[in-house]
């Protein structure tokens, strides 16, 4: 049975699943935050979104001498809200992984007991270890499409999986490993926290503190491209090779990996298409159950569990698991299947463009 976090655990990871069932018990509202009794809240997520900003590279610190542990856990909606008010891209990546680093740092200094209650937060499959490979021992066993999951935006070519010690599907991995990839599940996770969706539920005053910021720190601020598609957009199309592939592999009943069936589904979702389309393009698998298909294809939507929203593995780890049916010459140009899909789409609309005009 998992052990219940304590006020400091929330107050070092307040994004978990306890913090915020913690701040809800308190009875903390945003629209009260400007009383004066929570004005050393404001100030702390206020500090929070400063450091993320002029940090380099970007962390919120952590210092328990200055900030009591209500103080740390509360301030952290308080800043997801601030950053939500601001509409920035780049604003928004630079938060999450800022409080992702903290983690890390963190969790580098957890006991394994407390490492593994966490991370099984996030859905992990995870166990303590103790193989050895040689004279090295393993602290955990990671299941490999956590591991794929995590690992998956990682250019060294030591998180490659042909790289590591499996066995029976399992990663075995060190304690710093496991907190690395923990980092890059909380940066996601907190990504998936900065909703524009709930800016229009935002007090004013939030809007007016967070202006200031940007005025203050406006150096600090850039724009970026959006990455999101709508679903008007999706379009068999523009499907790199390695999609199309698993796409008319699912549409045929044919057997589909599970590699595949969550590279396939993470960037179906990520073009705009809606879960239940997706569920339908499984049901002439063999293995087919549609409880069971509903729920793993809303969990990568982010519709469950931890709530992040997943974006399928690079070009290279695909490549890895033999899934690339060969490439063309956009795919020898990018990294990841999204990013063939954007191009595709560019070069469709602008010859569109270029016919309608004779």
């Amino acid at each position: 049975m998992a052990k219940t976090l304590t006020l400091e655990d929330m107050a070092k990871y307040p994004f978990m699943p306890e913090a915020a069932e913690e701040v809800r018990k308190l009875g903390f509202r945003i629209d009260g935050l400007f009383e004066a009794d929570y004005a050393p809240i404001l100030e702390r997520a206020e500090r929070r979104v400063i450091e993320a900003l002029t940090n380099n590279p970007p962390e919120v610190r952590y210092d328990p001498s200055l900030y009591k542990g209500n103080v740390e856990m509360l301030s952290f909606p308080v800043a997801v809200a601030l950053v939500t008010s601001l509409a920035n891209e780049y604003v928004k990546r630079r938060y999450a992984l800022a409080e992702a680093r903290r983690a890390y740092d963190l969790l580098k200094r957890e006991s394994e007991e407390k490492i593994v209650e966490i991370a099984r937060k996030f859905g992990w499959r995870i166990r303590f270890s103790g193989e050895k490979s040689g004279v090295i021992k393993f602290d955990f066993a990671l299941n490999f499409i956590d591991y794929l999951r995590n690992a998956a935006s990682f250019h060294d070519k030591d998180w490659k999986l042909i790289n590591k010690f499996v066995i029976n599907g399992e990663v075995h991995l060190s304690k710093q490993e496991v907190a690395r990839l923990l980092q890059e599940e909380i940066r996601r996770y907190i990504e998936g926290k900065i909703d524009p969706k709930i800016r229009s539920a935002l007090p004013e005053k939030i809007f007016e503190r967070a202006e200031k910021i940007k005025q203050a720190y406006s150096s600090s601020f850039k724009e970026l491209p959006t990455e999101d598609f709508s679903p008007s957009e999706a379009t068999e199309e523009a499907f790199p090779p390695c999609i199309m592939e698993l796409y008319r592999a699912a549409q045929s009943g044919r057997h589909v990996p599970h590699v595949g069936r969550f590279a396939l589904t993470s960037f179906l979702i990520n073009i705009g298409m809606s879960p239940d389309l997706i569920v339908d393009l499984f049901r002439r698998s063999s293995d087919f159950n549609e409880r069971m298909t509903r729920y793993q294809i809303e969990h990568i939507a982010g519709e469950r569990g931890s709530g992040t929203k997943y974006t399928p593995p690079k070009c290279d780890t695909l490549q890895t698991h033999g899934l690339c049916p060969g490439m063309d010459d956009i795919c020898r140009r990018i990294k990841h299947p999204l990013m063939y899909y954007r191009r595709k789409m560019r070069a469709m609309k602008a010859k569109r463009v270029k016919e309608s005009k004779g």
